[in-house]
Formats: C-alpha cells, sequence, structure tokens
C-alpha cells in the first residue's frame, strides 16, 4: 500500500476529532448555562446606628439700601458666629462658608411700568461639622445669639459610615437569596449558583429641618436618635431542573 500525506492526513483525523470532542464540550458548558433558565430577584436591606457627628448647614441675610451695607451686615454677623464657632470647640476644618449670594430687591410695579431697585439682599451659608454631639445645642444657641438667621438642614450621621453601609448590603444580599429560594422552591426547581449581583445604591438619611422660628426660644433641644442606611441589589440565580 503506498502511504501518501494525503493519506497520513485521513488516518489522523479520527484521531484528531477524539481529542477534540472533550474541549469542544468543556467550552459549550458556561454557553448552555448562559442560555439555561435563570431567576432574578431583588434584595433590600438596612442598618441602624447611632450618629457621631451631625452637619449643620446655617447662615446669616439682611437687607439694605446698598449692596455694600448687604454685605457689610452679613459679613459683621459671620464674623461673629465664626469666633463663637471657635469659642465652643468647633475645629478650623469642620467650617466650611457654602454659598455667598447677593441680589437686588425690586418694587411692586403697577402695571405697565418697570420695577425699581429698592435695595439689595445679601446672603452667606456656612456649613458646620460638629464631632461632640453633646454640644450640639450649645452650638445651636451660640449661632442664635450671633445673629444666625438662615437654617438649611441639620443632618446626623457617621465620621466612617462604611461599616454600616456594608452590613445594610449583607443584608440585601441575604434578602435577595432568601427569596430566591422561596421562589425556587414554589416552582419545585433546583436553585443554582449566582449569575450576577448589581447594587441598585445605598441610601442616606435626609437631613432633618430646623425652622427659626422653632429655634429661636431660648436652649435648642436636640435628639440624634438614629441613623439609617438601605442598600438594594439585583441577583441573577441559575436556575436547574
Amino acid at each position: 500500500m503506498l502511504v501518501t500525506p494525503s493519506t497520513l492526513q485521513r488516518k489522523a483525523d479520527p484521531m484528531r476529532i477524539a481529542l477534540l470532542l472533550p474541549l469542544l464540550f468543556f467550552l459549550a458548558q458556561p454557553l448552555a448555562a448562559q442560555g439555561g433558565a435563570q431567576l432574578t430577584v431583588t434584595g433590600q436591606g438596612r442598618a441602624e446606628a447611632a450618629p457621631d457627628m451631625a452637619t449643620l448647614t446655617l447662615g446669616v441675610t439682611h437687607n439694605a439700601v446698598t449692596a455694600e451695607e448687604a454685605m457689610g451686615l452679613v459679613s459683621a454677623d459671620l464674623s461673629r458666629i465664626f469666633e463663637r464657632l471657635r469659642a465652643v470647640g468647633i475645629a478650623e476644618r469642620d467650617l466650611q462658608t457654602a454659598g455667598l449670594r447677593l441680589a437686588p430687591v425690586r418694587s411692586l410695579a403697577d402695571q405697565g411700568q418697570r420695577r425699581e431697585i429698592t435695595g439689595f439682599r445679601a446672603s452667606n451659608t456656612l456649613r458646620v461639622r460638629q464631632r461632640d454631639l453633646d454640644g450640639l445645642g450649645a452650638t445651636l444657641d451660640a449661632v442664635l445669639a450671633d445673629g444666625a438667621n438662615l437654617f438649611e438642614g441639620l443632618r446626623f450621621g457617621l465620621q466612617d459610615p462604611t461599616p454600616v453601609e456594608d452590613e445594610a448590603r449583607r443584608r440585601a444580599v441575604a434578602d435577595a437569596a432568601r427569596k430566591a429560594a422561596l421562589y425556587a422552591g414554589a416552582a419545585g426547581r433546583a436553585l443554582g449558583a449566582v449569575v450576577s449581583i448589581r447594587e441598585g445604591g445605598a441610601e442616606r438619611p435626609e437631613p432633618m429641618r430646623l425652622e427659626a422660628a422653632a429655634a429661636a426660644g431660648g436652649g435648642v433641644p436636640v435628639a440624634p436618635g438614629e441613623v439609617s442606611f438601605s442598600a438594594r441589589v439585583t441577583v441573577v440565580y441559575a436556575l436547574g431542573e
């Protein structure tokens, strides 16, 4: 029998195919899993902790005939507030001016007449971080006494919120696993491995608002309570038979 290269090629084909079959089968498994039945669930988790800091946003606003006079009144009050905050122990790194504004004040015009500028309104806001919550009431009293007449919010929080946020995430994943096991069992299917996890974002607490009228009378009562963080995840599971 004459042996040629083409004969050797034909004889080697069955062996080559036998070697490739296991590899092809292995590569096909992820594709089969991706195309198999899946279950998508959403989990939610919440974690609470006692706050260890507060952020107060306050300011001063004044009207005057001239822009210079309005700005001068605001600057004088804010300087006194700065000095008082330093005196009660607020560090420089915890004081930040948040917004300086100056706008004309116009008169109410009769129909068809142009409104005249009758003065100017100036304002400046200050963001204060209070790391000693026991002194928060005294801080509020101090800034009220020194001319603060603009309040934008009081937010309690944590200096390091990561551990509480992570606990909320763990609870969200556990909630998703519980729901997935429930749905799979009710449908008579086996719950497989996790295919993907997508986080929907953590929710932080909303600031507590302070009204100037409510805060104007003597000592300011403050109850920090607890701050809570929530997390939401979407988890995709594979389903078996």
